[in-house]
């Protein structure tokens, strides 16, 4: 007993806001006492509304008290803590702001453990102890510990709303049901509740769905992104090693250039200073011959003069006559230098549109839509050729190699590892990326219309058959039915046979349609995945001897 004394002085003397013994102790007008500082704090959120409030009571002041220090609490206060009292043990979780009390709780109430929808009642641990012990309270229905319990009564005949109007969308009680809503459409509301879940249930399957597409639609464009880094950094790798190698062939060829003509310019300067060595020479005896003659021409001694004029007088031979080379010697490497610049000029400024960097289409919603007439399509449309080189031996190609018959005798085709040995298919010999249309008209049993990777196998059984692994798409088309195969995984496919298919493939969007091509166009299936290479267009003609494909000119 002494104990339960003690533990109520303590709670008598402490803070409700802070739940510890009162410091400074300030009581407000409505007689409850705080702590000055978190009286303080507390009602300093509450500037900003001017209207203050006692957080146990809920009173509201205007203006802002003023706070006087209580000293009697002061007092009483200082001496419960010279007693040695302990705190409350930690258990007693009271309620504070924004949490829900026990409605049962006497005095300071505790934190509520559950809220019951039959009584409209929340309770703290111990008070709620007889719906677990009690046989008619147990089948109550406890919740988490809410403050809206009073929105379930109703506001005009003071009960439990246990009823849903449909026709007002509401909730009502037993007499509204007999009285202002008579004759509406009206339930219990567990059983709207049932009916409500069911449709929340559909809703987040329906919101899970859609995460899981949109999820799908980010790897798509995490995978396009990586797709363009990937391909942006490989082109600016391989045109810098081919521009290094571009800079250095032009070194090469300048160093080349320059050799070539210092040593030429070598020659042609020793040649012409041997020249100019004999001329000076030259210069120097006729010089020192023009000395003699003019000191014999002074001689005045007749006989002197006679004696020496013979051998004075004869001159040695001349050096041949300069022939003095014209001094554009070096201006035809030049004007040949030149002419070179002026090709790689003309390539880099006029023949750059070949080097100009495609359109970056990205899986977004404001890509360009897939088209839905044949004249959008025919924009995309291009032409396709078989290659010879793919053809099974019973495949005859015809047409300009636009046409495959199936034949009985095999076609002597040179040996070609690119060959299909094992089904009578080819493919085409352009590589189709971006977005591109064709058209294949067919005539007989039936054909297999496909898109296919260059690497297919091309002589395992079963792995080199259009749509029996994961590197090509294939719709069967025969005269009853169509089928389309990817992977061996086999979908029938309904919709308007004809002997025209039409297919649609925007590579980098990873679409690849079928269309059933006659007055309108009827989608037969559609592909959404991500292509990793560029696609060929590919034929099976071989459902019976005489049976052709023909991929058909659209311009």
């Amino acid at each position: 007993m002494a104990q339960k004394g003690v533990q109520l002085d303590w709670e008598t003397f402490s803070c409700s806001i802070c739940l510890d013994l009162l410091k400074d102790p300030v009581t407000t007008t409505c007689g409850h006492s705080y702590c000055m500082k978190c009286i303080k704090t507390h009602w300093d959120e509450e500037d900003r509304k001017g209207i203050y409030s006692c957080p146990e009571c809920r009173q509201t002041f205007t203006p802002r008290p003023v706070l006087l220090k209580n000293t009697m609490l002061a007092v009483l206060v200082d001496q419960i803590k010279k007693t040695g009292l302990q705190a409350a043990p930690a258990d007693h979780c009271y309620a504070g702001a924004g949490d829900v009390a026990c409605d049962v709780c006497t005095g300071r109430k505790l934190k509520a453990f559950k809220s019951c929808l039959a009584c409209l009642v929340s309770y703290c641990e111990q008070h709620l102890q007889p719906h677990y012990d009690v046989a008619p309270l147990s089948k109550h229905k406890l919740v988490e510990p809410s403050e809206k319990l009073q929105e379930n009564i109703c506001s005009q005949h003071d009960e439990v709303m246990k009823m849903f109007c449909r026709t007002d969308q509401k909730s009502i009680c037993y007499l509204c049901s007999v009285d202002q809503h008579k004759g509406h459409d009206t339930v219990s509301a567990a059983a709207e509740r049932t009916e409500k879940q069911k449709e929340l249930e559909v809703s987040r399957q329906n919101i899970q769905q859609r995460i899981q597409d949109r999820e799908k639609d980010v790897k798509l464009l995490q995978q396009e992104v990586q797709n363009i880094n990937r391909s942006a950094d490989k082109a600016v790798e391989d045109s810098e090693k081919m521009f290094t190698e571009l800079i250095r062939l032009m070194q090469k060829r300048s160093s080349e250039v320059k050799r070539q003509v210092r040593s030429q310019q070598e020659t042609e300067v020793s040649r012409v200073k041997e020249v100019e060595e004999k001329l000076q020479q030259e210069i120097r005896e006729l010089k020192r011959k023009d000395a003699e003659l003019k000191k014999l021409s002074n001689t005045e001694d007749h006989n002197q003069f006679l004696h020496s004029y013979p051998s004075l007088s004869a001159l040695s031979e001349s050096t041949s006559s300069i022939q003095i080379r014209p001094r554009r010697s070096f201006e035809d490497v030049t004007a040949a230098v030149s002419r070179v610049r002026d090709k790689l000029q003309d390539v880099l400024r006029d023949k750059w549109t070949d080097v100009s960097l495609t359109e970056v289409d990205v899986l977004l919603s404001d890509s360009p839509a897939e088209p839905t007439t044949r004249a959008e399509f025919l924009k995309y449309s291009c032409e396709i050729t078989l290659d010879p080189n793919t053809a099974n031996t019973q495949l005859l190609l015809s047409e300009g190699n636009r046409k495959a018959t199936c034949i009985s005798n095999h076609q002597s085709y040179p040996s070609h590892p690119d060959r299909f040995t094992e089904y009578s298919q080819v493919l085409s010999r352009e590589s189709l990326t971006g977005r591109c249309y064709w058209e294949v008209e067919w005539r007989g049993g039936g054909v297999w219309v496909a898109a296919s990777y260059k690497n297919i196998s091309r002589r395992k059984l079963v792995d080199s058959a259009f749509g029996y692994n994961d590197k090509s798409w294939s719709l069967e088309c025969y005269n009853n039915k169509n089928t389309f195969r990817y992977n061996i995984i086999e979908t029938p496919v309904s919709g308007h046979q004809s002997s025209r298919v039409g297919v649609y493939l925007d590579h980098r969007a990873g679409i690849l349609s079928f269309y059933s091509v006659s007055e309108t166009m009827t989608l037969l299936h559609r592909v959404q995945t991500t292509f990793t290479q560029p696609l060929y267009a590919g034929l099976v003609v071989g459902y019976r001897y005489g049976d052709t494909a023909e991929f058909c000119k659209l311009k």
